[in-house]
């Protein structure tokens, strides 16, 4: 009847009061069960409800009854009182602080006993305003820092905290340079600035359920005198306490906040351990998740800019509420006997036990004693029945564990447990026959067979607990056995029949094997039986009986034969290795037979893996020999993690290869400052066995660094900066703690070193101003590394220049030449190299049409040191004014003297007109009519013709200077496309298209493209010469 109920921190089972005696009721009975206990209780003051409720309720037969307890005195339940119980539950109406704050415990009682609850508080929730006096202004150097104290009124429970800037809802952020204390309320400004100018209100917020309610205090003012622009070290201002308590499972927040120019950063470390997968850190704060004892140490808080640091240690202290280890159960017990109870609870500090009746105090009496934990009784009597509680408490909470005691009285009862009908037996074999009446105390057992008293003798034997041993059977043994039970509540008896049966024996025994991982074998075993009966096989491994159907197909039967019980091994793997044993059975006897099974395979894993002797580069690592799997281990590898990779690595060791005998060795060329993780695997001629368990985890020591960074280069900025860059150095290379830079640079030429310390891994440039810093001046620069255990080489040196300047001359002797109606050649004369500010880029062609400002002007740029450019899309026949400047990552420099241009006329707008054409052998000869350009258009100085034989041919383009040309085709010819524009100064026209198709003879098409601008067709006839001409506007 046991029964889990699931409560908080309590484990009650159940507890069942029975006593027996001769005429036992149908229906059992048992005592109260809690299903429902009260829980702590926060009411808040002022709130609409006008009522609490405290829950009880337990599981009984007959049903619990209930009564409640406050502060450990019973309430009274008057009609007229405020409080009431609705079932078990407890109401109180209109609760008041006054009277009804305290500690209230439910009791549950039936015929069976009483059980009490754990307890439970009912505590007032309440808020009150701030206090309406002035708050002083507050008045300070800007770039200080300051602190606000926020003096919270009188609450319960905790709040949280935000600040006001001025007005609602203006909150402040928590930005790293500003931090709000949630232990005190207090706000914290590491570094003042001009923004922070304002009034300030500390806004506390209490949560209580769905209840929020929040109030806000007087404004105060904050001032800032001059900028004090020095910087200083870091000082801590807001700072955990130095023995922080916490309660296992719970989530602790550490807080450390400090002043400093520039504003500091902060970091955490334990000092006693690595930092666990459990930290959420947000620089001010260290918060660790569900803490555990592993997470109790000192922790450090620092604080670090670029002018010091500063440091603030203190310690967690884990604690725990009571947890059971061991819990009490329900207990029938025969009257006169002894009985031991025991109940266990970890807890920290260590749990107090104590134990009840009933719901009593219960402590040492007559045949009682209670002793911590242990509870025992001598010669149990019917009186002893009831309900036990054992209490387990510490200052951190109560757990109840219960349970039911019944001492029984009860005449011997064969009904549930007789002796066997028919008991079978084997020839020469043994046969148990138990005898278990029920009875209360203990029965007194004689046996006979037939009417003959059996008495203890070589084949004979009777047990202490009335069971009766037949051995070396034979067939004078059948017949009746009657046991006889006798009590001072009464006697019984109850009687069975012996039938000899012939014994089970095994013909073929399976016979011992030795085999490799992965090979297959069949053990025999075969068997002769009374026939009478059925015969069953069953193997053990390791006396563990082998299921067929979970063997993943390792196992089968190898026959259906009634006889014969061999069994296949497929497949065999290391954990196949044993002892098999065979055994056929019937329901009278059986018999076994065993044989060895070895296995060989790659070693097991390694066992015991311990680091010690760390040193910077290396440790030494030792472990326990695992099994060789019935195969001499050759030679063992070492592997390792870092926290920066899940991947495990075969490391480099002292010895280079580690024989099979070895037990330790050397792990070498390491990373200084590096946890690791290390594992053992061992290997033999079957191949490589699986990896031991990790061993815990480890932190090399620290060593300078022995890398320097690399990536050095830099450049650009504003004038008189040198800005130099660097790759961040990662973590495999910082080799330990407290890492930066080390920056050496000179003025090329010049004798003596400038050194720059770079705090910070992450860092990854340098910033150097200095009014002498000539533009694109080349610097000397090199670079290494430190921490707290020295600096590292440095780098080579790099050539690095400083801030260029735009480019301070122009260019000279610009030419503008057009060279169609939209284009046009610009050509210049570069500046001097000796002249150069920076890199040149290249070069910047401005261009404006004459009237226009030169703020409007259109610009292309060039790459490189090309001198020349092609500017397109211009407008035709316009003038345009032109100017170009050099460029450098600066800037633009001055602008050349402009020069003029004057684009081209565009050409004519009329394609050629009335095409003709003559067939003569291998020629033919086209003709076309002049082009006219017109006022604004520029002279025709020829015409360009492309020819192509068909649509997939390559077009071969002929010039021509007069509107006729002759172009030899082959004998084969059929027909051509052909495609005819002006060309000029102002570019090439409008081209007109024909399609030429040949028969014989001559023939001639007229079309004017200009006058008919779509596209069309005409066909000609003449003496069988059919002629197609399409004619549209293509470009060539």
């Amino acid at each position: 009847m046991a029964v889990a109920a699931g409560f908080v921190r309590t484990s009650t089972a159940v507890v069942t009061l029975l006593v027996w005696c001769q005429a036992q009721s149908s229906t059992r009975n048992y005592g109260p069960v809690f299903e429902e206990q009260p829980v702590h209780t926060l009411f808040p003051e002022g709130s609409a409800e006008e009522k609490v409720t405290l829950a009880c309720r337990a599981r009984a037969s007959p049903p619990a009854t209930y009564r409640w307890k406050m502060n450990g005195t019973e309430l009274k339940m008057e009609p007229d009182s405020r409080y009431r119980l609705v079932a078990g539950d407890l109401v109180i109406s209109n609760p008041v602080k006054a009277k009804d704050a305290g500690s209230y415990q439910c009791v549950a009682s039936n015929s069976r006993g009483t059980v009490v609850s754990r307890e439970a508080s009912l505590r007032f929730g309440f808020l009150q305003e701030f206090s309406a006096e002035e708050r002083d202004p507050v008045k300070i150097t800007e770039g200080w820092g300051v602190m606000f104290a926020c003096s919270p009124p009188p609450h319960y429970p905790g709040l949280s905290y935000r600040w006001l800037l001025n007005e609602f809802p203006n909150f402040i952020p928590a930005d790293g340079r500003r931090f709000v204390s949630q232990t005190t309320g207090n706000l914290y400004i590491a570094k003042t600035e001009a923004s922070d100018l304002g009034n300030y209100s500390c806004f506390a917020t209490s949560h209580i359920d769905f209840i929020t309610k929040s109030v806000f205090s007087k404004f105060s003012r904050l001032s800032l005198a001059a900028e004090d622009a020095r910087q200083y070290a870091p000082s801590i201002k807001a700072r955990f306490p130095a023995d922080t308590y916490a309660l296992a499972g719970q989530m602790v927040t550490l807080e450390c906040f400090a002043f400093g120019n520039p504003v500091p950063r902060i970091k955490w470390r334990k000092l006693d351990g690595s930092q666990s997968s459990k930290w959420i850190g947000s620089e001010p704060l260290l918060q660790i998740q569900d803490v555990g004892f592993e997470d109790e140490g000192t922790y450090e808080c620092e604080a670090e800019n670029t002018k010091g640091r500063d440091t603030y240690q203190g310690r967690i202290i884990i604690q725990a509420q009571p947890e059971w280890l061991k819990v009490i159960t329900d207990t029938e017990a025969d009257i006169g006997s002894d009985l031991r109870w025991s109940c266990a609870a970890a807890g920290k500090p260590r749990p107090a036990v104590r134990w009840l009746r009933d719901g009593q105090p219960l402590t040492s009496q007559n045949r009682i004693e209670v002793s911590g934990g242990e509870l025992r009784f001598s010669k149990l009597v019917l009186e002893d029945s009831g309900m036990y509680q054992c209490v387990a408490e510490n200052k951190h909470g109560t757990v109840y564990a219960s349970a039911e005691l019944t001492v029984q009285a009860l005449a011997p009862d064969f009904r549930l447990n007789p002796v066997k009908r028919l008991i079978p037996a084997a020839r020469s074999g043994k046969v148990i026959i138990p005898c278990q009446p029920r009875a209360a105390p203990k029965a007194t057992v004689l046996w006979t067979k037939g009417t003959e008293l059996l008495i203890n003798s070589s084949r004979v034997t009777i047990t202490t607990d009335g069971t009766l041993i037949l051995q070396n059977i034979s067939k004078s043994d059948e017949g009746k056995y009657t046991c006889f039970a006798e009590n001072f509540m009464g006697k019984a008896n109850s009687t069975g029949i012996l039938s000899v049966r012939d014994a089970t024996k095994i013909t073929l025994a399976p016979s011992s094997a030795d085999i490799n991982v992965g090979e297959n074998l069949t053990l025999q075993c075969h068997a002769s039986h009374d026939p009478t009966m059925d015969l069953t096989f069953t193997w053990s491994l390791d006396d563990f009986p082998i299921d067929f159907d979970k063997s993943e197909g390792h196992y089968r039967r190898a026959s259906v034969k009634e006889a014969i019980g061999d069994l296949s091994i497929f497949n065999a793997q290391l954990k196949h290795s044993g002892r098999y044993t065979c055994t056929a059975q019937t329901v009278v006897d059986s018999a076994s037979e065993s044989a060895t099974l070895t296995v060989r395979g790659p070693p097991g894993p390694p066992g015991g893996v311990v680091v010690r002797d760390i040193g910077d580069t290396s440790i030494q690592l030792s472990w326990s020999r695992g099994f060789d799997n019935h195969s001499p281990i050759a030679r063992y590898i070492i592997e390792a993690r870092t926290l920066l990779s899940s991947k495990w690595k075969q490391m480099r060791t002292n010895p280079v290869n580690i024989e099979g005998n070895a037990e330790t060795a050397q792990v070498v060329n390491l990373i200084p400052w590096m946890d690791y993780e290390f594992r053992v695997l061992a290997s033999n001629i079957l191949g490589v066995g699986e990896p031991s368990l990790p061993s815990s985890k480890i932190r090399t020591k620290e060593a300078a660094p022995t890398v320097a960074p690399s990536g050095l280069s830099g450049g650009g900025g504003a004038p008189n900066e040198l800005i130099i860059n660097w790759t961040p150095t990662l973590r495999d290379y910082q080799n330990g703690d407290g890492f930066g830079y080390i920056l050496s640079f000179r003025k090329k030429g010049t004798q003596g070193w400038l050194t720059a310390r770079v705090p910070h891994a992450e860092s990854l440039h340098y910033v150097y101003r200095n009014e002498s810093i000539g533009p694109y001046t080349p610097f000397e620069v090199k670079i290494k590394a430190y921490n707290r255990k020295g600096e590292g080489p440095e780098s080579l040196t790099a050539i690095v220049y400083s801030a260029e300047e735009e480019p301070k001359v122009a260019p000279f002797r610009v030419m503008a030449k057009a060279v169609l109606s939209s284009e046009m050649d610009v050509s210049w004369e570069p500046i001097e190299q000796g002249d150069m500010t920076g890199v040149l880029l290249g070069y910047e062609i401005r261009y404006w049409k004459d009237g226009d400002k030169e703020e409007a002007a259109d610009r292309v740029r060039t790459a490189g040191l090309v001198t020349s450019a092609h500017v397109t899309g211009l407008n035709p026949n316009t003038k345009y004014h032109v100017s170009v400047r050099a460029y450098n990552r600066a800037g633009t420099g001055p602008p050349s003297p402009s020069t003029n241009v004057t684009t081209t006329k565009p050409p004519p707008k009329r394609p050629p007109g009335n095409i003709s054409w003559t067939f003569s052998g291998s020629t033919v000869s086209i003709k076309w009519d002049p082009v006219v350009a017109k006022a604004d258009e520029s002279a025709v100085t020829g015409y360009k013709m492309l020819y192509r034989q068909d649509s997939h041919s390559a077009p071969t383009l002929y010039l021509a200077s007069k509107s006729r040309i002759d172009i030899p085709v082959p004998e084969d010819f059929t027909h051509a496309f052909v495609q005819i524009r002006v060309t000029g100064p102002g570019g090439d026209g409008i081209p007109a298209e024909v399609h030429i198709l040949r028969n014989s003879g001559t023939s001639m098409m007229v079309e004017d493209s200009v006058t008919r601008p779509v596209p069309h067709a005409l066909i000609i006839t003449t003496n069988s010469l059919v002629m197609v001409a399409l004619i549209n506007y293509l470009e060539l």
